[in-house]
């Protein structure tokens, strides 16, 4: 039985209830008393303006924490201003409360005038204090070397509450408890049950989106990312049934209530990444991006160990990533071509002879789909068909040097040092001129290695060390008779001093270097990345101290390793989107597939990048075995293994007299085209690798350690 005291204690308690807040008229004539903006208001209460008007008109009413926050606030305000029929101030509570800290508040642009807004007297338990997640996200703030354009447009996204349209950020991550988790450290209250509740909070109370990268461009649409917890709440499976098709079957009931709320999917239904959206009308966008990680929309091979993280620092490396990249949207080889178009968009507003505004090409963009030439094209490609002189084999080095060739100096050496190059493909696409348009084919052309194309030309006759690959082929084996190049691979002939007479060419006279824009937001974000990962950037950087940072990399931010490791898959897989093969089983040979009908379906562009990748790593070992006599043993795509003294790369570069590796060779360093240690092996163990048949930089790293070799 309880005692007389438990419950007179109960008693007291029922009687005093629970605070109640006061009506919304009164909420709301209190805050502008104090003179004090929905939007202010919001900012303190890490909430959003449009929630702040829903509380204050009765549409819903806040939960905690903010509930108890709030009323705390609004107690104050009564206090020091009471209702005119009241002739003192109000009561204070019989029972202090004691309030939860609020999160972080979102930090204004530096490079925005804000008006200052009276001062909001927050009580002490309820002031903003900048979290750990707040703190952290210090670093999603852009470089001062990105150029002027980006740092723009990145500036408006880095900090949640600094763009007047998207106050809370590009992303939210969704929780099973309603807890929407965005950068900065906000955290957002989403009472959505449903997934067309969800996605008509998000466009009318989140505030969640980012601004375009281009003026001629679109505004990001907002992504939330669910995870297990909160797709089981939403009624999504925890896990897909369909392990092919990867969505959800026509007949669930959330896509039915999807039909009835007349929300729209793309031809990709809902899957990991769906898009639900509405027909634009009045040029309004009404589209949400949905990333659901149980079914493994974060795939581990670009985003490491991300999907497995807790949503508050999910959040944090998500938004890093939308920040110096873009909100994520697909896998990142879709983002990576999505950026390329989000960069230059196809079209732009213009005035025709009327002075109507209409849209039109956007210059230096890739404005409509292309066919390839013929050697240019995969041999399923229409124009393929039929097709028979010759292809170009544009791709990544796959050699190992015969064992036979290896000379008794380098067999006594102890190691096997592999040499990484930073993100080769992005160095590769650096100024690199390309065509916009359609190819031509010319007959008997002269070489010149400002046009962009595929030339048809007999390199065979250039004799070069056997102790390094060819540069015109894959293998590193020499051509053997005519054969179609990129520009890149034929003008390397050229500076190796050799004369070219290409039979024939398909040749493109619109050119542009359209990549650049791509190539410059995503090396920001690269060297930014590493720079807040502890290692070195910079032009004067000691190659000693860059090796010992690397050897630590990750260690201090693992959430930053797996923002590092998906700028690289965007970058290999944006590349290799460029020239994305025909999917189904349903498929055949000669059929047009839908990537056909993309801009950005290059593959001669695809052709050049790989090639003067190529071209700059061959340009690389010949340097080196001029000033040091050393020779690789092997090469696959961008990591080269040399034998070394040593167990670091110093033991066999040429080194100038300041100790510094010689400019021409492979310069160490964070920044994308140098080079960084890939791995250390005994010298015998790449030897029996090479007697195995096996490429010894396909193991170097050890254990099952496999190259990404670009798509």
């Amino acid at each position: 039985m309880p005692t007389e005291e438990e419950l007179f204690a109960a008693v007291d308690a029922l009687l005093e209830g629970e605070p109640q807040l006061p009506p919304p008229a009164e909420r709301a004539r209190l805050r502008e008393a104090a003179g004090v903006t929905q939007a202010r208001l919001a900012q303190v209460l890490q909430s959003t303006t449009q929630t702040v008007k829903n509380w204050e008109s009765g549409r819903s009413e806040p939960r905690p924490p903010r509930r108890e926050a709030y009323l705390r606030l609004l107690e104050g305000w009564a206090a020091k201003y009471p209702a005119p029929e009241q002739s003192g101030p109000a009561p204070a509570p019989a029972t202090p409360q004691t309030y939860p800290p609020a999160p972080a508040a979102p930090r204004h642009r530096a490079d925005t005038p804000q008006a200052t807004p009276p001062a909001v007297p927050a009580p002490a338990a309820a002031r903003v204090s900048e979290s750990a997640e707040a703190r952290s996200m210090a670093s999603t703030r852009p470089t001062s070397s990105m150029p002027a354009s980006h740092r723009q447009a990145a500036k408006k996204a880095a900090v949640p509450g600094t763009d007047p349209q998207f106050p809370t950020g590009p992303l939210a991550v969704l929780d099973g408890d309603g807890s929407a988790y965005c950068t900065g450290g906000v955290v957002l209250e989403c009472p959505a049950t449903t997934i067309p509740a969800l996605v008509e909070w998000t466009l009318k109370e989140s505030g969640l989106g980012a601004p375009r990268l281009n003026r001629n461009g679109k505004d990001a649409d907002p992504l939330i990312v669910l995870t297990e917890a909160a797709a089981v709440r939403l009624g999504l499976p925890a896990r897909l049934q369909d392990r092919r098709g990867l969505r959800l079957p026509e007949d669930h009931p959330a896509l039915r209530q999807l039909t009835r709320a007349k929300w729209k999917l793309t031809q990709r239904g809902f899957g990991p990444w769906a898009r639900i959206y509405r027909p634009a009308q009045g040029g309004q966008r009404s589209c949400v991006q949905f990333a659901v990680l149980p079914w493994g929309a974060l795939d581990s091979r670009a985003w490491g160990d991300a999907g497995e993280l807790p949503a508050p620092e999910l959040a944090r490396v998500l938004g890093v990533y939308a920040t110096r990249v873009l909100t994520p949207r697909g896998s990142a080889a879709v983002c990576g071509l999505e950026l390329m178009t989000s960069l230059r968009p196809p079209t732009r507003a213009a005035k025709d002879a009327s002075g109507t505004w209409v849209s039109a090409p956007n210059p230096g963009a890739l404005t409509q789909p292309v066919d390839p030439a013929p050697p240019e094209a995969p041999l399923e490609h229409p124009v393929a068909q039929g097709w028979e002189g010759g292809f170009l084999d544009e791709e990544a080095y796959q050699w190992t040097r015969d064992v036979g060739a290896l000379s008794d100096e380098e067999c006594l050496l102890p190691w096997a040092v592999g040499l990484d190059i930073n993100t080769a493909f992005l160095a590769a696409a650096a100024r690199l001129v390309v065509g916009l348009g359609a190819p031509v084919h010319v007959g008997s052309p002269v070489f010149d290695k400002k046009v962009p194309g595929s030339w048809l030309v007999d390199l065979s006759h250039i004799d070069l060390d056997p102790r390094l690959p060819s540069p015109f082929t894959p293998s590193g084996k020499l051509p053997t008779g005519p054969a179609w190049y990129a520009t890149p691979t034929v003008a390397y002939a050229q500076e190796l001093g050799y004369d070219v007479h290409p039979v024939e060419a398909f040749l493109r006279y619109e050119t542009g270097a359209y990549l650049d824009p791509w190539h410059d937001l995503l090396k920001d974000a690269y060297v930014a990345t590493m720079a807040d990962l502890g290692v070195p950037v910079g032009k004067n950087v000691d190659e000693r101290q860059f090796l010992a940072a690397m050897e630590h990399l990750g260690q201090n931010d693992p959430g930053l390793t797996c923002v590092l490791s998906a700028i690289k898959a965007t970058v290999k897989g944006g590349i290799g989107k460029l020239r994305e093969r025909p999917q189904g089983r349903h498929y055949r040979d000669g059929e047009r597939w839908p990537a056909l009908e993309r801009p950005t379906w290059r593959p001669d562009i695809r052709a050049a990048v790989i090639s003067k990748a190529r071209v700059n790593m061959h340009r690389k070992m010949l340097n080196t075995a001029k000033a040091t006599g050393r020779y690789p043993l092997a090469v696959l795509s961008d990591c080269v293994v040399y034998a070394s003294g040593e167990p670091t790369p110093l033991g066999f570069l040429p080194l100038t007299g300041d100790g510094h590796v010689l400019p021409g060779s492979f310069r160490l360093g964070a920044t994308p085209g140098l080079a960084k240690t890939e791995g250390v092996q005994p010298l015998i163990t790449a030897i029996d690798w090479m007697e195995k048949g096996l490429n010894p930089a396909r193991h170097i790293k050890g254990g099952d350690a496999v190259l990404d070799e670009g798509e």
